[in-house]
């Protein structure tokens, strides 16, 4: 049995919390003992950031980039130890997701030191023939970030990335259900040759840790991606500093009388079995015209038992693997069953699934006859269901995507494009796809909340991560003259 140590001003050592085991999702075994920070190793972290930032922030650019090729390059190396502990601790199938999300990882790297080289500054003009102006980014400081489970190297890496390749230095708090396996990621980017406190590695509980670090005086600026309700924490704790929130999603797919069912359906299931549904970009509300509400559930219900095979995460036939803790369970089985007490049918699944190892797999589910007075309809539910909620027309599809609190994602599947277009520049939701799934998006794209929502504020996704972690900078200086 493995055992992860913090890692804190360039050593690995015990946390002042104690240890805590760490049990696979799938098998309900455990497998590994994690450290457990107290708020005084965050002090010692980001003392020791504070220390580092300066000397890492005057290497050039260039160097930094390097850097960064060689953490891409050690993932890529030990890709597959990589991902087979994601999918240990995460839950997530190795074949179908967890390769998938290494690569990605290694890109956000690659992405990161390419961005570092190119983040510009500019000459702008003076009000006096007698002066020059330069303006420059330069980086912040220090940044925290505390990251989520469902995702965890490619959430910790589209904040941290950016924000080292700009010359911060960074502490990291991982989320507590996946720290084994971040445990590993934080060793690799340790191993390439990252000067002492530049990167610190501090896990442990949200509310003990993750506070502890969000408001030391200590962090200039903080990152987070996770549930609304922390993001609330976190923005409070945090007040004063720069931040970057990606907050959850109950993200609508719109279907209309003119789609295509066959692309709309395929979409469906990448938008509501992902991660097992545990994506702030999963398809959470499924706004169907009536014309086609019943075709589409049809076509789903089909698609899910043909293409979607819940089962052992290592076994290469898994499609879907068991969701990630009992919360997330508790969740879905709660907003399911009041859906169907309330008078939603089940086109397929409905339940937790009995005969696993552990009680976290959950069915493959299809809901039509959705209300919106249904906790289903109104909340982020975090699972693989598509809850159908019928509409008479792309007006009242409109008006539910924007009468409700979030604004993170939508999708929206008509066969005309001018119809679609229409659509995505009204709805309130910071990225909108026409004809794909809400799932879909490109990492280099800035992606984040909409103004005015749950969501979240400010835009990951690459140079828009950087520039989150940087500031301008302007100097003022005399004419050169020539002379002579």
């Amino acid at each position: 049995m493995s055992e992860h140590l913090l890692y804190i001003g360039g050593a690995w050592r015990p946390g002042g919390g104690g240890t805590a085991p760490a049990v696979s999702p799938s098998s309900g075994e455990q497998f590994a003992t994690v450290a457990v920070a107290d708020p005084g190793d965050v002090d010692a972290a980001v003392a020791a950031a504070q220390a580092a930032w300066p000397a890492w922030a005057a290497r050039s650019a260039f160097e930094r980039a390097q850097w960064c090729s060689a953490v891409a390059a050690a993932i890529t190396r030990r890709g597959e130890e990589l991902a087979r502990a994601l999918t240990q601790d995460q839950g997530k199938p190795l074949v179908a997701e967890a390769r998938d999300e290494v690569d990605e990882l290694a890109g956000y790297f690659t992405m990161a030191g390419e961005d570092a080289v190119r983040l510009a500054g500019e000459i702008p003009p003076s009000v006096s023939a007698d002066r020059r102006v330069l303006s420059t980014r330069v980086p912040l400081g220090v940044v925290g970030v505390i990251s989520p489970w469902n995702w965890p190297y490619t959430m910790g890496a589209e904040l941290f990335a950016p924000a080292l390749a700009a010359g911060n230095a960074v502490v990291w708090v991982p989320a507590p259900t996946t720290t084994a396996c971040c445990a590993l990621l934080a060793e690799i980017i340790a191993g390439e040759g990252t000067p002492p406190g530049v990167f610190s590695f501090v896990a442990g509980p949200g509310p003990v840790v993750g506070d502890a670090l969000a408001g030391h005086p200590g962090v200039n600026a903080v990152g987070f991606i996770g549930s609304v309700a922390t993001g609330a924490s976190v923005a409070t704790r945090a007040a004063g500093k720069t931040q970057l929130l990606e907050l959850g999603g109950n993200g609508p797919m719109v279907v209309l009388e003119d789609a295509d069912l066959g692309l709309a359906a395929d979409a469906a299931l990448e938008a509501a079995y992902l991660c097992a549904g545990q994506s702030c970009t999963a398809g959470e509300r499924f706004l169907v015209h009536s014309a086609v509400r019943a075709e589409f559930v049809d076509r789903v219900v089909a698609a899910t038992k043909d293409r979607i095979r819940l089962g052992d995460p290592f076994d290469p036939a898994t499609t879907m693997g068991p969701l990630n803790n009992q919360p997330t369970a508790d969740k879905f089985a709660r907003h399911v069953g009041t859906a169907v007490a309330a008078g939603a049918r089940v086109g397929c699944g409905g339940n937790l699934a009995a005969d696993f190892p552990t009680a976290l797999y959950a069915e493959p589910t299809v809901l039509d006859g959705v209300t919106l007075d249904m906790e289903i309809a109104r909340e982020e539910t975090f699972g693989p269901v598509v809850p159908v909620i019928e509409v008479s027309s792309a007006a009242e599809a409109l008006e539910l995507t924007n009468g409700s609190p979030f604004g993170l994602t939508a999708a929206v599947f008509t066969g005309d494009l001018e119809r679609g277009l229409a659509f995505a520049e009204q709805a309130r939701a910071g990225w909108v796809n026409i004809n794909a799934s809400t799932n879909l998006w490109e990492s280099h794209l800035p992606f984040g909340g909409r103004s005015g929502s749950v969501s979240g504020r400010g835009r990951v996704g690459g140079r828009f991560a950087m520039e989150a972690f940087t500031e301008p900078k302007t100097i003022l200086y005399p004419a050169p003259h020539l002379g002579g």
